[in-house]
């Protein structure tokens, strides 16, 4: 273990107070306006370090380090383009401006004022499903983090003798239910009062935390050296790559002539045979490989999988062109759709205010993604310097090793104190987030006579609590694709492809009626659902579904399903879009 007295003093002095504060917020908790959306009292500077220290999680320090540590600063590329969408929305107040003048609590209630209830609630189940999937290895990630940092082996576990049986609980499982049980203490308890609150702390020592690793990062092993070791990195991993693929060219060359002359059987022996050969060559040359800027991934010992920086500086050949395209257009959905972000617009004092915080806040975004993605590209560099990963190790455990390893006494407390703001300021905002999304726009729209306000606050500190426990058996159960971010993406891509255009369609498009957003909803869910059945039953790469082909389709299929269902609609004469079509609200809204 790493860890010593002085960082465990940092991380309870941190952990007390902002437990505290968070449960001191309690007290002003006297209704679901004030839970969910902390009475729309919200000022600009705490809006900006709300909004900050939601969208930079525990979870988004891990995805983003594996981005550079697999694709070097060419991994920053979402970062980028999330700063500059971002920016220009809060010039501009698209979609945010007029959202916030019609005074809703979700965006799918502002969908039954112009297309009915049927849509908004539709809308809210993919808004729910898209979240919570999303959300599904945020408490997974934090804990590898945490025990990677702090020096646990993640596959450790404690054996306990009760009632006569033997129990096993793993290290991993008991920090992902201790990692909750802060998180919902607070939330549970102060909503969005306890999040602001909270937030504006862990904005300060995440911040803090964030700079002083990424210094000592540079300052140990030199910005000159991290750059020419990257451009060595990359090198060696285009001949490698290009090696590797005449090697398999010849292999299954040679295979489909034993499977004509012998048969498939004897073929497929001969592929087992061979790949179980290879790995054992992998595996006892690992040091080698590593000196040539190759890594083994061996989290599955009997399958270890090479890791290499072909293109760590260009993001178009590192990623693709479509991929990038992909982000452009994902980053826009997400600035104007995602819940998490857009209720701090809707907690913000007026619209002015909402479009302030998205400006002042784009400049994180970038560092949301550099600073990470610096540590986990540096930490390439130290494992090839150092003969390879350590065992059980993968691109994304990497970097927290690493962290371990290099960081003096007192820094790692710090640290490991800013990841834990980061974790529970991200947990606690989505919590919150599709907790009330499930109670104002699928449980609400459904009940004939209205809750007691007694009785509305229970049930969103009940749904707080049941989407928690989902989280933690989710993310035991679930297996991860290479890249962590396409996972997020393409989940986030459920609801975001449809939802965009249905706000674009509600706030900008007369035309839009009721059938249109229906056939959108639908459709924008079909690539991304159809990523994550498909890729999960089929497991050799190459015949998987691509992230960036799942999320542009979604978009495109989205926005044809709002056109053409609203024409043909209009086509058919079925044009009612429900009692509040031309709602007052939202003509002033647009005006």
């Amino acid at each position: 273990m790493t860890l010593t007295p002085l960082d465990w003093t940092i991380i309870a002095v941190y952990l007390i107070g902002c437990m505290s504060a968070g449960i001191w917020m309690r007290r002003y908790v006297s209704n679901v306006e004030d839970f969910a959306v902390a009475g729309r009292e919200m000022d600009l500077n705490l809006g900006i370090a709300s909004l900050a220290a939601t969208e930079m999680g525990l979870v988004t320090v891990m995805y983003t380090a594996q981005m550079g540590f697999t694709h070097g600063f060419a991994g920053a590329v979402p970062g980028v383009c999330y700063c500059v969408v971002m920016l220009l929305v809060g010039i501009t107040g698209f979609v945010i401006f007029p959202l916030r003048k019609a005074g809703v609590i979700t965006i799918p209630e502002l969908f039954e004022k112009r297309f009915g209830k049927r849509v908004r609630w539709l809308a809210g189940l993919v808004v729910v499903v898209g979240g919570i999937l999303n959300m599904g290895i945020f408490l997974r990630l934090g804990g590898e983090f945490l025990m990677g940092v702090a020096g646990f082996d993640t596959q450790a576990a404690f054996h306990l003798t009760w009632i006569g049986r033997d129990f096993s609980i793993g290290y991993l499982e008991t920090v992902m239910i201790s990692l909750l049980a802060l998180v919902l203490l607070y939330t549970v308890l102060g909503g969005m009062l306890s999040v602001l609150v909270t937030d504006y702390l862990q904005f300060l020592v995440l911040g803090m935390g964030l700079v002083v690793t990424s210094i000592l990062v540079v300052w140990n092993f030199g910005w000159s050296d991290i750059v020419s070791g990257l451009e060595r990195a990359g090198q060696a991993g285009q001949t490698y790559t290009e090696s590797r693929k005449a090697e398999n060219e010849a292999f299954y060359a040679r295979m489909e002539n034993v499977r004509q002359q012998d048969g498939a059987a004897t073929a497929e022996k001969l592929k087992e045979e061979w790949e179980a050969e290879r790995a054992e060559q992998m595996r006892r040359n690992a040091a080698a490989l590593a000196e040539n800027h190759v890594l083994l991934d061996t989290k599955k010992p009997n399958d270890p999988k090479p890791l290499v920086m072909e293109e760590p500086f260009n993001p178009f050949t590192s990623f693709g062109g479509m991929w990038v395209f992909w982000q452009v257009i994902l980053h826009i959905a997400v600035v104007t759709t995602w819940q998490t972000s857009i209720a701090r617009v809707l907690s913000a004092r007026d619209e002015t205010t909402a479009k302030k915080i998205y400006r002042r806040t784009s400049f994180y975004l970038v560092g949301r993604f550099a600073l990470p993605g610096l540590w986990g590209a540096t930490a390439f560099l130290y494992f090839c310097a150092r003969g390879g990963l350590p065992e059980g190790a993968d691109s994304m455990s990497a970097m927290p090793q690493f962290l371990g390893q290099i960081l003096p006494m007192g820094v790692i407390g710090l640290l490991v104190a800013a990841m834990l703001a980061a974790e529970m300021s991200t947990d606690s905002g989505y919590l919150l987030t599709w907790a009330t999304v499930i109670y104002n726009d699928l449980i609400m729209p459904c009940l004939r006579k209205p809750l007691s306000p007694r009785a509305k606050l229970l049930l969103v500190r009940l749904m707080v609590a049941a989407i928690g426990v989902f989280l933690v058996f989710y993310g035991l159960v679930y297996e991860l694709p290479d890249l962590a971010w396409d996972y997020l993406a393409v989940t986030g891509n459920i609801y975001l492809a449809s939802v965009f255009t249905l706000l674009v369609g509600a706030l900008y498009w007369r035309g839009a009626n009721r059938w249109g957003a229906m056939t959108a909803i639908v459709l924008g869910a079909v690539g991304p659902l159809a990523f994550l059945i498909v890729n999960a039953i089929v497991k050799d790469p190459a015949k998987q579904i691509p992230a960036s082909l799942a999320g542009l389709s979604s978009f495109a299929l989205s926005f044809a399903g709002m056109i053409v269902g609203s024409w043909l609609a209009r086509a058919l004469g079925h044009v009612d879009d429900g009692p509040n079509a031309n709602d007052p609200q939202i003509e002033e809204a647009t005006t």
